[in-house]
């Protein structure tokens, strides 16, 4: 309990943070501490959200507020760092910060007067290493070079073992060194990735491209990357596969098509903020909570599905989410007042829910009926087309009737519009088609 006790109370671990995060901004910063490998700030909440670890608090001496905090075991980098350099990140590794040995020899040497620092060992993984490859190139570094003995002449024992324990001490500097110079000219090389378009929030788009499916040639995807984070892929059709390649739709029509709601600008998020205030149909209501779930029930016919939940005064409701308007949700490109009155404007009784039911045209809306059907106490809607016939009876919701009768928020012909239009139209086509057969056997 005292080892652990002293590794958690190693001085200036926030200051050795910040110094090698103002040399490396763009790159995730692993702490070797102990078992661990410990990220702070920002660096946590990231990986944290790549990892699926657990993110924490942590007060450090000399800091008036808690600390981001998130950390895995040292024998899990195989596992974790090709996860963060996935996901896009530069990830930097830095060696064991200071031991308490080290500690107290330099609180000594303070008291001499004799002035000591602390070096970090420090190792840049850019986001597009292949981690096979580099394993392979190390152990091959690491293999010793092997010389013929009747070339080299022998050493005495003593002589040799002084170079030995002399090399050994200046390796890991010189090591240090070389790979400094290395990744600084690597990085002078690298020149970042020229955007291909800029969305309305002013984040870049970068790496648009469609590539072919390994499990599947048959299927072709397309992704890209925004401020450096990678979407997810998206199947593409074949229409849209075919005129990329041919140059008739560009990087940023295809990303209108498959990430529209990346490239709206955001809400406010206190939008978000519960609760909030909406219009009803009899006036002013509150909008207690509205959130995303997935279907447990596997009894249920929606099992497996994102649905929405929404409790607006008195009423609870749920249904299924549309894949925009999740992303919509998630994107935070419309508010929950936004949604809530797509998905559950009719149940709400909305005016603006029934505005997009609209007759075809031809279809006059004195021969609408909504009456109830005395063989089954229901209420129906049919349209009387005169000579161009008549719909079937087609029962009504509670909600609809509601709107209708109760709250005047929708209209005959939106009410039949709902249900009759398929109908409707294909009694029209019925007529235009007997029209033409009649007018061809005239001439």
């Amino acid at each position: 309990m005292a080892k652990k006790a002293e590794l958690e109370n190693v001085p200036d671990v926030l200051e050795q943070f910040n110094a090698l995060k103002q040399k490396h901004p763009d790159a995730m910063l692993l702490f070797r501490k102990g078992d661990f490998y410990e990220m702070y700030r920002e660096d946590a909440v990231k990986a944290a959200t790549v990892l699926a670890i657990t993110l924490t608090s942590r007060t450090f001496p000399g800091e008036k507020e808690p600390v981001k905090f998130a950390s895995f075991p040292y024998h899990a980098l195989d596992v974790y760092l090709p996860k963060l350099i996935r996901s896009g990140q530069r990830v930097a590794i830095c060696d064991q910060l200071e031991t308490p040995k080290l500690k107290k020899e330099e609180q000594t040497k303070q008291k001499t007067g004799e002035k000591t620092k602390v070096k970090v060992k420090e190792e840049i993984i850019p986001n597009n290493t292949d981690m096979a490859k580099k394993k392979k190139e190390q152990a091959v570094q690491d293999k010793p070079v092997q010389t013929d003995p009747n070339e080299v002449k022998e050493k005495p024992a003593r002589q040799k073992n002084t170079e030995q324990k002399a090399a050994a001490e200046q390796k890991p500097e010189a090591k240090a060194d070389a790979n400094v110079e290395q990744q600084a000219g690597a990085k002078k090389e690298r020149k970042p990735r020229e955007s291909q378009m800029v969305t309305a929030d002013g984040c870049k788009v970068t790496h648009g491209h469609a590539y072919q499916g390994k499990d599947n040639p048959e299927e072709w995807y397309f992704t890209a990357k925004i401020d450096g984070q990678q979407l997810k892929p998206q199947k593409m059709d074949a229409a849209d596969l075919a005129a990329y390649q041919k140059k008739e739709l560009t990087v940023p029509q295809l990303m209108e098509r498959y990430y529209p709601t990346k490239l709206m600008p955001k809400v406010p998020e206190d939008t978000y903020r519960f609760p909030r205030q909406m219009e009803g149909a009899e006036g002013s209501v509150a909008i207690e909570k509205f959130n995303v779930y997935k279907e447990k029930d596997e009894q249920r016919p929606d099992f497996g599905r994102y649905k929405f939940y929404a409790q607006v005064g008195d009423a609870r409701m749920s249904a299924v989410a549309s894949r925009q308007d999740l992303n919509a949700y998630f994107d935070r490109v419309m508010t929950p007042n936004q949604l809530i009155e797509k998905n559950f404007g009719e149940r709400l009784h909305l005016k603006s829910a029934y505005e997009k039911y609209r007759l075809p045209e031809g279809v006059d809306p004195k021969g609408i009926r909504v009456a109830k059907d005395h063989t089954d106490n229901k209420w129906k809607v049919y349209v009387d087309m005169g000579d161009k016939g008549k719909t079937a009876k087609h029962e009504i919701s509670f909600d609809d009737g509601y709107s209708l009768f109760k709250t005047h928020t929708a209209t005959r012909e939106q009410i039949a519009a709902k249900y009759l239009t398929p109908e409707i139209n294909g009694l029209l086509s019925a007529q235009t088609a007997k029209l033409e057969k009649s007018n061809s056997m005239k001439m």
